[in-house]
């Protein structure tokens, strides 16, 4: 068990890390009695201090390692969630600029808007659906606090899950009872199509994931409230993000999402 002056050390690393865009050795490498449970402790820490010293606030969460093909590519066993402050929302007119961030990449998600509490344990893919107020295409820029992209379970869960920053369509639609993982998705590079995917990449359905979550999110007395956003997890692999480059997902029923980036002078 690590004590709480460590605990509070790993959260000051991985904050300064991501202020500065200075990439750190995996935690367990150092702290070998990192397990999933404390990895979720950092989290919760790490939140409370960007929210306290950035002035930002919770507006929704995240589901990262969704797919059973990136678990196997980055050597974990089970998805992970993270959480998705109001300073992480860009809009997607103009250049969005990554000067800060270390490795950037992006995925395209299905993004779902809730109007009700979703709170566990005994969660169901047909609550999560019930509760569900809008669904809304989205590209979230994921970002690694650690060398070279390489981390474990424990690792991604205390870097707040690779949660960096996230664009949301325009257009939020309301969920009226599709079977969405039935649904199909275009993602583009600079123009060209770089994969297409559907709903039931996402864990066979992407509520099932969001369910997945908010029974984990029970053991902390956490629950994903009315208004917030939920990026239900990839839909494909992640792409590195390159100077210039524009990235566009389109979601059957539920429109598109597009966003160029930079790495010039940061966009205010």
């Amino acid at each position: 068990m690590l004590k709480t002056e460590i605990l509070d050390s790993i959260v000051d690393e991985l904050f300064l890390a991501e202020k500065h865009g200075k990439a750190i050795p995996k935690l367990v490498d150092r702290y070998p009695e990192l397990d999933v449970a404390l990895a979720y402790e950092v989290q919760n820490r790490l939140i409370e201090r960007k929210c306290r010293d950035e002035g930002t606030k919770i507006v929704g969460w995240k589901l990262g390692l969704t797919s059973k093909a990136k678990q196997e590519m980055m050597g974990v066993h089970e998805p992970t969630y993270g959480v998705l402050l109001e300073n992480m929302q860009l809009k997607s007119d103009g250049s969005i600029s990554l000067k800060t961030l270390i490795h950037p990449k992006i995925e395209p998600e299905i993004a779902f808007i809730f109007k009700e509490e979703l709170k566990g344990p005994g969660v169901t893919v047909a609550e999560v659906l019930q509760k569900t107020a809008y669904i809304a295409p989205a590209l979230e820029i994921i970002d690694s606090r650690y060398q070279n992209f390489s981390f474990t379970l424990a690792d991604v869960i205390a870097d707040n899950s690779s949660s960096s920053r996230f664009v949301l369509g325009e257009r939020f639609t309301k969920y009226d009872g599709e079977d969405l993982s039935l649904i199909g998705m275009v993602f583009k590079k600079n123009g060209s199509i770089v994969s297409t995917s559907a709903g039931a990449s996402v864990m066979g359905h992407p509520a099932r994931a969001i369910a997945w979550m908010v029974n984990k999110l029970s053991r902390y007395d956490q629950s994903v409230k009315p208004g917030e956003v939920v990026l239900s997890g990839a839909l494909t692999g992640a792409i590195e993000i390159k100077e210039g480059d524009v990235f566009s997902m389109s979601l059957d029923r539920y429109g598109s999402v597009e966003a160029s980036f930079t790495f010039g002078k940061e966009s205010k």
